[in-house]
């Protein structure tokens, strides 16, 4: 019969307290493949569809989106990481369910908004992620404060985007 390891109790965490640091590396790879999935949609549209838009005052330049996405990506695949080292329990499932919900509506996003150059459509997509990291957020809070806490930032700027978004729309 196959057991678990003396000093592993299948979660994310073994009994000394240490976390499984290839469960890091999967989130990280998993966050990472979404944001170049959506790079790969988003650079070829930037300098002609993206540039022609009449754009309201509060957008930031192009080159701060890969910095903060960035940072934000590696907060999200920490945040669950350390979400997944809580007892398991049906709020850690809720709460990895919820993460994967929002990750997908995320991944949706670019390839919707400037792959099909549809802004009204991403606007759509958008509200569904704020409503998806908020409730992430929420769950990941009730399991671990700072896994809550480093959502904040993410849920900052995709409320800050969905703003940048709904101006796009009545712009165009």
């Amino acid at each position: 019969m196959d057991e678990a390891p003396a000093n592993d109790n299948r979660n994310g965490v073994r009994k000394d307290g240490t976390r499984k640091w290839w469960v890091l590396a999967l989130w990280l790879a998993l966050t990472f493949a979404v944001s170049l999935a959506g790079s790969a949609v988003t650079l070829p549209k930037i300098p002609v569809w993206y540039a022609a838009l009449a754009k309201p005052s509060f957008t930031p330049p192009d080159w701060l989106f890969g910095p903060v996405w960035t940072i934000l990506y590696i907060l999200m695949a920490v945040a669950v990481w350390r979400v997944g080292g809580a007892i398991r329990s049906p709020a850690r499932h809720l709460a990895t369910i919820l993460f994967c919900i929002q990750l997908a509506l995320n991944a949706i996003w670019s390839p919707v908004f400037f792959g099909l150059e549809a802004p009204l459509a991403g606007l759509y997509v958008i509200v569904a992620l704020d409503i998806f990291v908020g409730a992430t957020l929420i769950a990941f809070w009730r399991l671990d404060r700072l896994a809550g806490i480093m959502f904040v930032p993410y849920l900052a700027w995709v409320c800050y985007a969905t703003a940048l978004n709904a101006a796009i729309v009545m712009r165009n």
